[in-house]
């Protein structure tokens, strides 16, 4: 089935428009990263990160409402044109910030992109069961998660390239690095007007000009409906727990091993296979309708990776001064670390794909757009949630063993949570999966 996706305009062009979008997001905001990690080396560089992390997360709170309404009120494929060409005029402010080397223009332009991804968001996902079959949603989410996390692998890449140096001198020329991210706005634009047209699923509704307004209303209207309700709590619990992984990776890499930004770009590498791993296998155990056993079972493994890592950390000292990728693999406690962190993001590809692939299939066609909204919203917030906390414990001096751990705790939770949610088709669908696993 990913196969005939990825040839079918039916998607491969919103595949590739949301793929350059999360691609120039993320190339900032890692290339910020290593700025404050290997270039500032202030002593709030944990605290810095964390901060570049919810400039982009936030505007999503406050804004995914807006488009939802926008998505539902007009044919998403011409809001999704209208969007990525604004990309353009952002992807230059980017381009001036590494040309000059300013944190200003670059926390101005990551920003920006946050609220465009905002409003886009509502799209990317709404837009796909206007195209596609409930059949194919599993394989389709799994490919649109699975290019997002590549697209963080391929920022994350970028940006540590844009921001290497010998010497005091730059390794890649600014003007280029400047030059690169203007052709992938470009790109996203072009790949945006060649989405299918979807038609206005409610011509007739009014944008509420109250952002604050109407999430509290998107949010309202989908309590109403208890199993959207819950699906959107389930899938907000991903991206609380994949953020805090997420954030805490490279500031854990540099300050709690001693590597170098080579490891951190590994690190992220790393949890990118795993998370195409888990959305492959997730995909492919979700034959005509999302499979719900998968999630509790996600949870429960993104746990036990999550304890094993903190016990692996708990004690650690740094293993040196900038140590590389391959010094760490030479050793027993980056192997464990590492499968570890293969292991968490994959019991996530779990977790999602089945769980948001099912409240695309539950929710109503004249309102989908504004359900993917409420669920960016509760989202946002779980993300915002998980990275206050991390800002608190990174405050408060709490190790990354305890970090680690607490997450791990939590993720139990979630999985007596996840059963009792979905009470009796959760514990039957992983009754058939376990005897079909078997059998």
């Amino acid at each position: 089935m990913f196969q005939e996706l990825l040839t079918s305009r039916r998607f491969l062009p919103i595949f590739i428009c949301q793929f350059l979008s999360a691609l120039n997001d993320n190339f900032i905001k890692n290339a910020l990263v290593i700025l404050i990690l290997f270039k500032l080396g202030s002593a709030n560089s944990g605290l810095l990160v964390t901060l570049a992390g919810a400039t982009l997360i936030i505007p999503f709170f406050v804004l995914s409402a807006l488009g939802g309404e926008l998505a539902d009120r007009y044919d998403k494929a011409r809001v999704a044109q209208a969007l990525k060409l604004a990309e353009i005029p952002v992807a230059a402010i980017a381009a001036a910030g590494f040309i000059t080397n300013s944190l200003v223009l670059l926390f101005a332009a990551l920003a920006l992109f946050g609220i465009l991804a905002a409003v886009f968001g509502p799209i990317k996902y709404g837009i796909l069961p206007d195209h596609l079959e409930t059949a194919e949603l599993p394989a389709a989410n799994a490919l649109v998660e699975g290019a997002t996390f590549l697209a963080i692998l391929g920022g994350t890449i970028a940006g540590g390239i844009a921001m290497a140096s010998d010497g005091g001198a730059a390794l890649v020329p600014p003007l280029a690095v400047a030059a690169l991210l203007m052709i992938f706005a470009a790109c996203g634009w072009a790949s945006a007007k060649a989405i299918l047209p979807t038609g206005a699923a409610e011509p007739d509704l009014p944008i509420t000009r109250n952002p604050f307004a109407s999430t509290f209303r998107l949010i309202a209207e989908l309590r109403r409906d208890r199993r959207l309700w819950i699906g959107g709590l389930i899938t907000s619990w991903f991206w609380l727990a994949g953020v805090v992984a997420l954030t805490v990776l490279p500031t854990l890499v540099k300050q709690g091993l001693g590597g170098s930004e080579h490891v951190v770009t590994a690190g992220l590498a790393l949890f990118t296979i795993g998370i195409a791993l888990g959305s492959a296998v997730a995909a492919f155990a979700s034959k005509g309708r999302p499979n719900l056993a998968l999630v509790p079972i996600g949870a429960l493994l993104m746990a036990v990776f999550a304890l094993d890592s903190a016990w692996v950390l708990w004690g650690l000292a740094p293993l040196g001064t900038a140590v590389t990728p391959l010094e760490l693999a030479a050793s027993a406690t980056g192997i464990r670390l590492a499968v570890d962190l293969v292991g968490l993001s994959a019991a996530g590809g779990l977790f999602i794909v089945p769980s948001f692939a099912a409240v695309q299939a539950w929710a109503p066609a004249d309102r989908r757009a504004r359900v993917v909204a409420a669920v960016s919203i509760l989202n946002a917030g779980g993300m915002t949630i998980g990275l206050v906390g991390l800002m608190v414990l990174q405050l408060t001096g709490t190790s990354f063993a305890a970090i680690m751990a607490l997450l791990g705790i939590a993720n139990l939770l979630a999985v007596a949570l996840v059963l009792r949610a979905w009470g009796r088709q959760g514990v039957q669908d992983i009754a058939l999966f376990l005897f079909r696993s078997v059998y």
